[in-house]
Order: C-alpha cells, then structure tokens, then sequence
C-alpha cells in the first residue's frame, strides 16, 4: 500500500544532513509498514520492537555508549549495521523511554547511520523526557489514508491523477464525478485506517469492516487504560465519545453526559489531542497570517482522527448511505465536515501538524460561520463544506467582505466551477484546497 510519506522517507534517507527521525501518529495508522518498505532499499534492516521484545531495553539501561549499543545489537542480532548501508528501526520506542532519551546521541556520536524511531502513544513518553536535544532530530506526523491515498491503493491512480490535474474552474467528465462519489461514499464509510482499507478492497465486505472497526474502537479504549494515572478512563471515553457526536460543532464541555468537572473533561480531552486521537481546530478572529496569532483558547472544534472509527461510534445505518443516491441522514451534514477536515489534515506531510482553524461571529441576528479556513500560497483561505449539491453561502460572503478577500472555497458533491467570488470544488478534492490559489 503506497503512501505518501514515502517519498518523504526516501527523501530523508538520501539526504546527507539528515537526522534521527521520529515518526508520530496514533496506533494502526501504518508507521510500521512504511518504514519496513523502506528498509528494502537498504542493503541491511534492523527492527527492534520494544513491546514485543522487552529484554532488549537491558541495552540502553546500562549506562552503555551508543557505539557500544550497536555492537551489542548487531551481535545479538546477527545483523551488519553499517554506516549508510543499515536502517536501526526502533519501534513501540515508548516502551523505553532510556532508548528515547539516546537518541540525541545517534545523531551526535553516528551521523552516518540511519536511525528511525516510531511508536504508540509517543507524545506521552516525549513530555515526560526533560530534553531531547533540540535540533537533533526530525518528526514527521503520519494520520490514517486520504481519500487520494486511498485510491492509489485500490487500483484507481489515474482517477487520483485526474483530481489533482483538473482544472478548478472546468467541469471534470461527469461520469469521472460520478465514479470518484461513489469511491468517496465507500471511503467515507471505512474511513483510513490501513488495515481497514486492506481488508476492504481484498473482499470488499462493508459489513465485516465494520466489525473490525468496532475491534479498533475497542483497542483504543483499552489503551485507555494506559492513562488511567493521570485520567480516569470512564471520564476519557466519555469524551472521546462526546468528540465524535459534536463533530463540525463548536465544541462543549456541558454537552458530554458526564458526572465530571469542566476541568476534568478539560484534561481528559488535552490527553486524546496528545495521543493523536482528536484533532483541535482552533477559532481564529483571521486578521491576518500567522491565523494562529489571533485565537481564541476558549473557542474550538474537535475532530476525531478517523472518519470510519466516527461511523462505527455513531452507529450509522449504512443502508441510508450505500443505497440512497442523495443520502438524507440528520448527521450527514457533519459527517462530510469531519471528512473535508480530516482531509486538509491527513493529506499533509510535514514536522509539524497542519495549522487548520475555523471562523464565527456570534452577533444579535447577524450569526456567522466559516467551516474552516487555512493559509494558502496567497494568503487566507475560507472554506465551506456542503454535504449536498445546494446550501446557502451567507456566512462566506459576510467573510469575504468582513476580510477583504476575493474568493472563498466551496466544498460538495457539485462538480468543479466557479462562480462568482467562490471556488467549488468537489469533496473528493478537499485536498487541493491547500493549493488552489
């Protein structure tokens, strides 16, 4: 299954000033996989799981050098590691916060060699690390597949080609429209997780994906349980659950069926935004770029990390959606918000997480709402998300002339046009919206 941050690992292993890389994200959202394809353009690859292997956290908790650590390792291993010629993948690395702590000093004692390191709940072994030596190591943050992801790794890669070659303002071949919505309505449906989506297009069995989502949904509530020192684990799926029924809202506190305090929930929400399980989308009053100069910390939405573990937690009747060719469902309109996020989101490589923020005005009967607004090669963009093919605009126009901006983005199931001062576009391109204009 290729992946996009594959060309981002390569780029990283043929660049000689490179660093130790972290790589980041939530469980099952295939760091793993990536890395062991890339260790096949090495002439060795070494991986050495700490969860599956705890005796080799003996190594780097005995006050050893890491020139020594990795004669012990090659030795233990029988695995050459050679400068340039050998990949040390260090994975469930959170299971060895001594190994964590040494990584600095790869990048400092072994230059040459390639070093990876990867794991679950990864952010919480970071914060409790005092330094990692800034400047010493490069993140790069991996989310669950993107709908153009998802379409190289069923087969489709000229439809892939054909969303991100179409020109915006010209209509793409209505039957190509067609196919790509009914790709999207599945993908919307099983969302990104790799394992998911694998099991999908090898028996393509909506039914049984969802028991495997529900298994998902279920090991994540387990994991839970890994921070019950800090954060009940009741109070932490309550929330996690609350997340997903207020998704496309402003988020509230008061709306979560809990016994808790504000604060409380506060800090159980805080702990899922760090192990990568929700997103935060902050409000921005968007006076001008950097957008996240002007926020608000007590205004905010929340997405959950994938839109198929969000279906299985609704308990969506997938009837409505696979068999209506306009699905009327009560939440459908915040469904297509939380994909169009999780798509600005996940369709984005980088060290550091895509700044994605949204825009209201809440004034005696002047309401206004910009679902979500980004920075854009040129400047600010807004951006609408429409679940049908019709729907109201006032709150864009009200913020185009609020900012003095020349155009705004629409997203739906119409195909690409422009009218007016606004973009559209269709859902399934949500990702060009970072290049647009």
């Amino acid at each position: 299954m290729k992946r996009s941050i594959d060309n981002y690992l390569l780029e990283w292993k043929e660049n000689p000033l490179r660093k130790v890389l972290l790589l980041r994200g939530a469980r099952q959202v295939g760091k793993t996989y990536s890395v062991r394809e890339l260790g096949k353009t090495f002439s060795h690859f070494l991986e050495i799981n700490f969860d599956e292997k705890p005796a080799m956290k003996d190594l780097f908790t005995q006050s050893l050098g890491v020139e020594q650590i990795i004669e012990r390792l090659s030795i233990i291993t029988e695995v050459p590691i050679i400068s340039n010629q050998t990949l040390l993948f260090l994975d469930e690395i959170q299971e060895c916060p001594q190994a964590l702590s040494l990584l600095r000093y790869f990048q400092e004692k072994l230059p040459t060699l390639h070093v990876i390191a990867a794991g679950s709940l990864l952010e919480f072994a970071l914060s409790e690390i005092p330094s990692m030596g800034v400047g010493r190591l490069h993140s790069l943050f991996m989310y669950p597949l993107c709908f153009t992801e998802y379409l190289v790794a069923s087969g489709h890669e000229q439809l892939q080609i054909a969303i991100n070659n179409q020109d915006m303002s010209t209509p793409i071949d209505p039957l190509i429209h067609q196919t790509l919505l009914e790709k999207l309505r599945i993908f919307m449906l099983i969302g990104g997780m790799p394992g998911i989506v694998n099991h999908y297009l090898l028996t393509h069995d909506i039914l049984q994906c969802q028991t495997l989502l529900q298994d998902i949904v279920i090991s994540y509530e387990d994991d839970f349980a890994k921070y019950k020192k800090k954060v009940p684990v009741a109070r932490l799926r309550e929330v996690f659950k609350a997340v997903i029924f207020q998704g496309g809202q402003k988020f509230s506190y008061s709306q979560i069926e809990s016994d808790s305090y504000h604060k409380a929930l506060k800090e159980a929400l805080d702990l899922l935004i760090l192990a990568g399980l929700v997103y935060k989308i902050p409000y921005s009053s968007c006076q001008g770029i950097p957008l996240g100069a002007t926020t608000n910390p007590k205004h905010f939405k929340v997405l959950p990390f994938d839109l198929g573990i969000a279906q299985r937690v609704l308990g969506v009747d997938l009837s409505i959606i696979v068999l209506q060719p306009q699905p009327k469902l009560v939440n459908i309109g915040a469904l297509s918000e939380v994909y169009a996020g999780l798509e600005l989101i996940n369709s984005q490589v980088g060290n550091t997480r895509p700044e994605l923020y949204f825009w209201h005005r809440e004034a005696r009967g002047s309401h206004a709402e910009v679902d979500f607004v980004i920075s854009g090669l040129n400047g600010i963009i807004p951006i609408e998300v429409k679940a049908g093919t019709k729907g109201q605009m006032q709150s864009m126009y009200l913020f185009l002339k609020e900012k003095g901006l020349s155009k705004g983005i629409r997203l739906s199931q119409e195909n690409f046009s422009q009218y007016d001062l606004i973009q559209v576009a269709p859902l399934y391109a949500a990702s060009r919206c970072w290049t647009i204009y």
